[in-house]
């Protein structure tokens, strides 16, 4: 999607203005003027791909969208940081950047994605094809939006605000709060469908043209929105099977196997030639010079001299014990002192003088063992700008893996464990674990666990909607190793975050309280905020 990431940089404010500005607005707007935006082939290409530009930024899958995952038990926040390490212990009030310029961009690729909706069916002068793609993609981007604002700030008690293009009264009026998260969901689910039926499927795309919307990513959200909806009406449970297998049959998806080892099957996942691979569902479009800078933001502060890694997000005691003893996802994803990497074209042993748990998140490293003679300037799959720590790996936002645990998971809460066993072992069988006969809730949190860790697929999402409420609030812990820089020191396990206070009451974020300000209180605090 290079084409894609060069309009989103030319037409983002130009196009589509108020990059920045907040949506959720108290002054009517009126109809904008955009109708020189659907009138040609070249500016409906332009039009469409600025829908994709927040992908990009630090304050969404770069970084900060990630800080409300790590109030789970897989990670801490690793550098001395008062507004992350207040939302880890749900002591935030919304006011705080990480919260509130998310929701600013999210809402700003919410209403775009309305503005498309609305020119394209009287687009000019383009074909019927591109029509329908680009409508497609708008839906998907406006339910893909919608998603991430409504589940994280959404209760069953009080929505989000929302309100669509095809609705008379938009731009007249503020967007209303809905009355529940479910009104959402359901707003939501019926953009996935409309993508869906649009949507090509993603092998019909040219490489110029991979990372666009596609048939599977809006089936998978689908799929995860109706998960997410499900704790508040188990009835959606029996929606999701039959999409799953059709994520796979109609669109081709599958894990990736057939590599040499068990460890080899899972590293390929995370391995730049395997971007666009079978696995593959969504992700951020990553490059040298663009896309999301997490694989910098986990990486060891400083990067041992060689690159500007951040230090944040380290894993805890707790994770790693979660692993069985033979299960080779866990030394994929996590480094521990001693274990072995590849570093700019060097062998190292790992050792941190800066993580706070004697941890470090390793998924994404493959990136970084390119090059020689620890020489940061001779990989070409990493950024030359070490302040913006972006690498050729595409950031995995949903992958085939997670389709299947969510079929497994919606049949065992249909009572189904038999039929449970057979995307759950699927799971296991690529990373040569035994299979499971009659598996549980247990055995399925387990396996999500250990297969989707330190994912931007929201552990503390799925602690929250499974009322686990102990692990939330239970201390985490490290290794203390007595020589930081020794790889082979001895090390005791201590705690690294104390016990938090987490209720039900705090399921959802609190809203940034300058947008309730700004609607003059139309709009209502998150409950229990």
């Amino acid at each position: 999607m290079k084409h894609l990431m060069l309009y989103s940089f030319i037409v983002a404010g130009t196009l589509f203005t108020s990059c920045k500005k907040d949506w959720v607005d108290t002054k009517p707007n009126g109809s904008p003027s955009t109708a020189y935006l659907w009138d040609g082939t070249s500016s409906v290409l332009k039009g469409v791909a600025a829908l994709y530009e927040p992908m990009r930024y630090e304050s969404t899958w770069g970084r900060d969208l990630f800080w409300m995952q790590v109030a789970g038990d897989d990670l801490i926040v690793g550098r001395s940081k008062a507004s992350a390490e207040n939302i880890k212990n749900f002591l935030c009030t919304g006011s705080e950047g990480y919260i509130s310029t998310g929701w600013s961009d999210l809402y700003w690729m919410l209403n775009k994605a309305n503005v498309a909706i609305g020119g394209l069916p009287t687009a000019t002068n383009i074909s019927e094809e591109l029509r329908t793609r680009s409508l497609g993609e708008a839906y998907f981007i406006r339910g893909f939006a919608h998603f991430w604002i409504a589940y994280m700030w959404g209760t069953k008690n009080q929505g989000v605000p929302y309100d669509a293009i095809e609705n008379p009264e938009f731009g007249k009026r503020i967007p209303p709060q809905l009355p529940s998260v479910t009104d959402n969901y359901t707003a939501i689910a019926a953009d996935f469908q409309k993508a869906a039926d649009l949507l090509p499927l993603f092998e019909t795309y040219s490489a110029d043209d991979r990372g666009r919307a596609h048939k599977a990513a809006a089936l998978g959200y689908l799929v995860k929105t109706y998960a997410y909806w499900a704790q508040y009406d188990a009835s959606k449970w029996e929606l999701i099977p039959a999409l799953c297998d059709r994520i796979k049959n109609e669109c081709g998806r599958a894990l990736i196997t057939g590599k040499a080892t068990p460890r080899a099957n899972y590293q390929a996942v995370f391995n730049i030639e395997n971007n666009w691979g079978s696995e593959y569902i969504w992700s951020v479009t990553s490059g040298n010079q663009g896309g999301s800078e997490f694989p910098g933001v986990v990486l060891e502060n400083k990067g041992w001299g060689a690159y500007n890694g951040w230090g944040y997000f380290q894993p805890t005691e707790e994770l790693y014990e979660e692993y069985e003893a033979n299960d080779p996802r866990r030394e994929v994803t996590i480094l521990k002192f001693g274990d072995t990497f590849t570093y700019f074209g060097e062998e190292k042993k790992y050792a941190s003088t800066n993580s706070l748990s004697g941890f470090q998140i390793r998924k994404y490293m493959e990136p970084y063992s390119y090059g020689s003679n620890g020489d940061a300037s001779t990989n070409d799959k990493v950024n030359a700008n070490g302040d913006y720590p972006t690498t050729a790996l595409n950031l995995p936002l949903m992958r085939y893996a997670e389709i299947l645990l969510f079929k497994a998971e919606a049949l065992l809460q249909m009572n189904k464990s038999g039929e449970a066993a057979a995307p759950l072992n699927e799971v296991r069988a690529r990373v040569g674990l035994d299979p499971i006969t009659n598996p549980t809730m247990d055995d399925l949190k387990h396996e999500r666990r250990c297969e989707l860790a330190c994912e931007w697929t929201d552990r503390a999402e799925d602690l929250k909607r499974w009322d686990d409420v102990a692990k939330i609030n239970a201390p985490l812990h490290g290794r203390i190793h007595s020589n930081k820089t020794d790889p082979n020191s001895p090390y005791t396990i201590q705690q690294v975050w104390p016990a938090r206070n987490y209720t039900d009451a705090k399921i959802a974020w609190p809203m940034p309280p300058d947008e309730i300000n700004r609607s003059n209180g139309v709009y209502k605090q998150t409950p229990g905020w």
